[in-house]
């Protein structure tokens, strides 16, 4: 991909099932709250773990209902950025009603 741009549109792309985005959505959501705690807590060995659940949200909608492959074992990094920000414009619109 040749910038965070295209590789975004390319992502949206991956991700046209509702019940695909609103699992990543659950799993980004639970993953950065208990990434939050820990840090908190400073239980730091239990963020690694944390990080992992928010993909097996994410590996169940494309595998079951997106029916492709996480875009993340090939682009692992643009794809967390993506996640990233398909959460905030999630949340920002959610804010805004």
């Amino acid at each position: 991909m040749e910038n965070f741009d295209s590789f975004y549109k390319f992502y949206l792309d991956e991700h046209k099932n509702k019940v695909n985005i609103a699992l990543h959505y659950l799993g980004t959501t639970i993953s950065l709250s208990l990434i939050i705690i820990f840090i908190i807590q400073a239980k730091y060995v239990l963020i690694l773990p944390a990080f992992l659940l928010g993909y097996v949200f994410a590996w169940v909608g494309h595998f079951v209902f997106e029916k492709n492959k996480p875009a993340a074992f090939k682009y692992p990094v643009m794809s967390f950025l993506s996640d990233l920000k398909l959460w905030l414009t999630i949340t920002k619109k959610f804010l805004n009603k």
